[in-house]
């Protein structure tokens, strides 16, 4: 009797570390898919559409120089409020949609995955991708006002270091990614931390550095109370060092810890791989659980 041979033969992953890349490029085209779905859809039947892509960082950048530089009297130096702001919001941006998008992938697309077999973790890679598109779109409008204050006097000019940026957009990218994996990995047995992951994330945002400098932030946790020192909040915090590391590459302005890089750089690929760890062993139960 002859063996029937078949196009692909679905086996149980013996390394839980295995990210397979080899069959994620088999359904590259789903890939493709779920990216143009995120993308097209999010705004369809909205009046302003893609535009809400630009309204909300811009919109929030003036938010933030009205209460934290003008009101506040926070200083930027010698950067303008409005593009120092503009900057921290369009990178903290695309992390918090990674995280918040990838965090809910199991919840979100059980039906999917208990209908069809397809490699789980294109879902969290597709999220990805697309907030990376629209990662694009911001910076673009970013690099609009950065050409408008320049022409305006402004010093403003992009550092050496600008080669290193697309490194710190991919290290934002994989925290996102493997900090979502894990918590959608939870979020199949504890539901409360759907509502968790979006208060939580609010709350890091005022400990990321992203509308104030993080020397400052530093400054004001050392002299909280006589004698104490909170400064360690914002060392053990990577998005901070990333978004300031990525401030001062832009605007040339402001400053950045070597040890933050390297430890950003080692808890970016400890939280990814742990991250696919929890991601691959959950998804081989998930659909009885949830």
């Amino acid at each position: 009797m002859n063996k029937e041979k078949w196009l692909f033969e679905i086996t149980p992953k013996n390394n839980l570390f295995d990210l397979n890349l080899k069959e994620v490029w088999q359904y590259k085209d789903l890939l493709f898919l779920f990216v143009k779905r995120d993308v097209v859809t999010l705004y369809k039947q909205t009046i302003l559409g893609p535009l809400w892509y630009l309204i909300q960082p811009l919109f929030t950048s003036v938010i933030f120089t009205l209460v934290f530089n003008i009101i506040a009297g926070i200083s930027t130096g010698s950067v303008p409020p409005f593009l120092f702001n503009l900057a921290g919001i369009t990178i903290w941006n695309y992390f918090k949609e990674c995280l918040i998008a990838t965090s809910d992938t199991f919840k979100k697309n059980e039906a999917i995955f208990g209908k069809v077999y397809f490699p789980r973790v294109i879902m969290p890679m597709s999220i990805v991708v697309s907030n990376l598109l629209k990662f694009g779109i911001q910076i673009f409008i970013f690099i609009c006002f950065y050409i408008y204050y320049y022409f305006n006097g402004f010093n403003v000019l992009p550092n050496k270091y600008i080669l290193v940026f697309p490194l710190l957009i991919i290290a934002m990218g994989m925290i996102g990614l493997g900090l979502g994996m894990i918590i959608s990995s939870m979020v199949t047995k504890y539901r409360d931390l759907t509502f968790l992951v979006s208060f939580g994330v609010q709350l890091l945002m005022y400990l990321s550095a992203v509308m104030y400098p993080l020397d400052l932030m530093r400054e004001k946790l050392i002299n909280l109370e006589e004698g104490t020192d909170y400064s360690w909040v914002v060392d053990i915090n990577p998005i901070a060092h990333l978004i300031e590391f990525s401030r001062f590459i832009l605007l040339n302005d402001g400053n950045y810890s070597t040890f933050g890089i390297f430890y950003t750089s080692i808890f970016t690929i400890i939280v990814f791989f742990l991250g696919l760890l929890i991601f691959n062993k959950t998804e081989k139960t998930f659909i009885d659980t949830i």
